[in-house]
């Protein structure tokens, strides 16, 4: 299974209620972030609790960054759980938990 396959199979896995409330999202796998190539994923945009009228608004971005997590986690199943508790991690931020929330719930 290729990298950007296992980033879909944790998307597809989502509770369908969650999967349906997941809107103007664009989700992307990159190599690595251009200013800080360690960052393994990062959301971009208002999260979804802090909307008001969002109309025409451009889409936030979740992006997953391929490079630092191949790199860290050579061990295909580590990798795995990782990248999922990667996209999780990026997931959650849009819908408005902090990094505080998502420590407590394992995810950091």
């Amino acid at each position: 299974m290729t990298f950007d396959e296992h980033v879909q199979r944790v998307l597809a896995s989502l509770p369908a209620e969650l999967h349906e409330a997941i809107r103007n999202v664009e989700i992307s796998v990159e190599d690595e972030h251009p200013d800080d190539p360690d960052l393994f994923g990062l959301y971009e945009g208002v999260p979804l609790p802090e909307r008001g009228d969002w109309a025409g608004a451009l889409p936030d971005r979740i992006r997953i960054f391929r490079r630092p997590l191949v790199e860290s986690f050579p061990d295909p199943a580590e990798l795995e759980e990782e990248i999922r508790i990667t996209v999780l991690h990026e997931v959650a931020h849009y819908f408005g938990l902090d990094e505080d929330r998502l420590d407590d719930l394992g995810f950091s």
